[in-house]
């Protein structure tokens, strides 16, 4: 478990981040809500070791403060919501993933790049290979980065909005790769701007203002709880169906 108590972080003196409580439970999909500009960037830079930040946070009973930038990696798997358009091959780029887990020489072993063939074939890009991933269009260079992450074997996955530029069929593969990596075991933190997508593949919602969390709960409590209404300003209403609740507003 990622054990996350009175977390502050932000940029120099600006505090966007203020005391955050949280727990991030292996085998769950964990969504983060709000309105723009409340932090949950911020919130995975900062678990992610790349801005600094205070606090007490346990990853699986250590002191995520004594670990090394590479033994962080090796635990936990972050891909941002702006990624540059690398001049590599998607396979070069996917084979990035098992970057913290070489040792020295720093040569990729037989078994790294049988990981990142399965990763890349999980993510269907397999086929590009040795494209250039400039050359691929917006959502294929998604689903790269993300066969990136799949392929760095984390116990934790944190996706800032991971469904951008993906359409319909492949946002649907995309809920059943992380189903199937918690079923693996895999710890998963997304931040989506999709309520009702949050809302169907979520197990628990975490509801963030102003730096905090308010609520972190199942759909039916955080829905219960009327804080989404207050938090969107909307009326937030569900149907029921066989497949579950579809929620609308």
């Amino acid at each position: 478990m990622l054990e996350i108590k009175n977390l502050t972080a932000g940029y120099g003196d600006f505090e966007v981040l203020r005391n955050l409580s949280l727990n991030i439970e292996k085998g769950l999909i964990t969504v983060v809500l709000s309105t723009n500009g409340c932090g949950k960037s911020t919130f995975l830079k900062s678990l992610s070791g790349i801005i600094p930040s205070r606090g007490d946070i346990l990853l699986d009973n250590v002191n995520f403060f004594s670990l090394s930038k590479k033994e962080l990696a090796g635990k936990i798997a972050y891909l941002p919501q702006g990624k540059p358009a690398s001049d590599m091959t998607v396979g070069q780029l996917v084979l990035h993933g098992r970057f913290p887990h070489l040792s020295y020489p720093r040569r990729y072993s037989y078994r790294d790049r049988e990981i990142a063939s399965n990763s890349m074939k999980a993510m269907e890009v397999y086929e590009y290979k040795d494209s250039y991933l400039s050359s691929l269009s917006g959502g294929m260079q998604q689903r790269v980065y993300l066969a990136m992450a799949l392929c760095q074997s984390t116990d934790y996955i944190l996706l800032d909005e991971p469904t951008t530029y993906l359409d319909i069929s492949n946002t649907l593969k995309l809920i059943d790769i992380l189903k199937g990596l918690c079923k693996e075991g895999k710890g998963i933190l997304a931040v989506l701007h999709d309520l009702n997508l949050a809302l169907r593949i979520a197990d628990k919602i975490a509801l963030m203002e102003d730096g905090k969390i308010l609520i972190c709960d199942t759909q039916e409590n955080v829905f219960l709880s009327g804080e989404i209404d207050r938090v969107f300003d909307i009326n937030l209403k569900r149907t029921k169906t066989d497949d579950g609740y579809i929620y609308y507003y």
